[in-house]
């Protein structure tokens, strides 16, 4: 019972970052049917810029963190502006291989501004081990979970509670309708782009606290990862993603407590294919018939 609770403590952890991931995901898809593949890298971009402020400038750990999610956001929205909106209207499989080549884009131009070795990120959080009931819960797995379950609360209030969270919904259900009664869709996109990409931006300094290095391919695989957490979930269903993501994260650690860290990328596609068979639309996804 002590080692399964110390996996479900180490996967909530894992899990949460997933899950900050899958929403930039599902937000986006929601509100224009883009799977935007550069996400992983965005979150890479974040894990470095928190890594240049903490070692340039000595700033406390949640300055780095808020500061990166500042800059990721930027980033989100530039690149929103440039390589996604000018192919708005164009076929899905275009807007799909233009998402691709931003994530190469931003993957080899770090590697060769940078260098494509591994850094050390610094510990601006001294880490501190405690013992409860016979299981080891870091002041790190803590921090990192409570601040992923607060940056989820945000936003579920925001998309909720704001007049910009009515307007995101709004679009997502009908964009030419919500042009009409005032709504500029290209503002709401870019916020959208933007808030998934602070999300992101975050998801990368935790990461970086969590296994202390980082390098320019650290996003691609948990990329990937919580693309599948958001189809789990059911993309475009935000409380979706963020289960989906806490789900992936306790089935990695679950599969490496059994020795099997080898399989633990292939298991999780296995269980998509499961539940995808059971539930075509995800845990929490709504069955959407179109007329052909």
């Amino acid at each position: 019972m002590q080692t399964f609770l110390q996996q479900v403590i180490n996967g909530l952890s894992l899990g949460s970052i997933y899950a900050l991931l899958a929403l930039g995901y599902t937000m986006v898809y929601g509100i224009i049917k883009l799977i935007n593949f550069a996400h992983g890298d965005i979150y890479m971009i974040g894990a470095f810029w928190g890594y240049y402020v903490i070692n340039t400038y000595h700033v406390d750990f949640f300055v780095a963190l808020l500061s990166s999610m500042v800059v990721t956001a930027g980033l989100g929205m530039l690149i929103e502006f440039l390589a996604y909106r000018p192919l708005r209207h164009s076929p899905r499989i275009t807007a799909l291989i233009t998402a691709i080549g931003v994530s190469y884009f931003l993957e080899n131009g770090m590697s060769f501004l940078f260098g494509a070795n591994t850094r050390d990120f610094p510990q601006a959080v001294a880490q501190r081990n405690y013992q409860v009931a016979g299981i080891t819960v870091s002041n790190i797995q803590v921090l990192i979970l409570v601040t992923a379950v607060i940056l989820m609360v945000g936003l579920q209030l925001i998309v909720q509670k704001t007049k910009m969270g009515t307007a995101m919904r709004a679009v997502a259900v009908d964009p030419e309708a919500a042009a009409l009664v005032g709504i500029d869709p290209n503002h709401v996109i870019s916020f959208t782009f933007g808030l998934g990409s602070a999300l992101a931006g975050a998801g990368g300094v935790l990461i970086g606290l969590y296994y202390n290095s980082i390098d320019p391919l650290m996003g691609m695989t948990p990329g990937i990862k919580a693309f599948v957490a958001a189809v789990v979930g059911g993309i475009g269903s935000i409380p979706g993603a963020a289960i989906g993501g806490f789900l992936i994260g306790l089935l990695e650690t679950g599969v490496q407590a059994i020795g099997l860290s080898a399989y633990k990328d292939a298991a999780v596609y296995v269980v998509l294919i499961v539940i995808l068979v059971i539930l075509p639309s995800g845990l929490l996804g709504k069955n959407v018939k179109e007329k052909v």
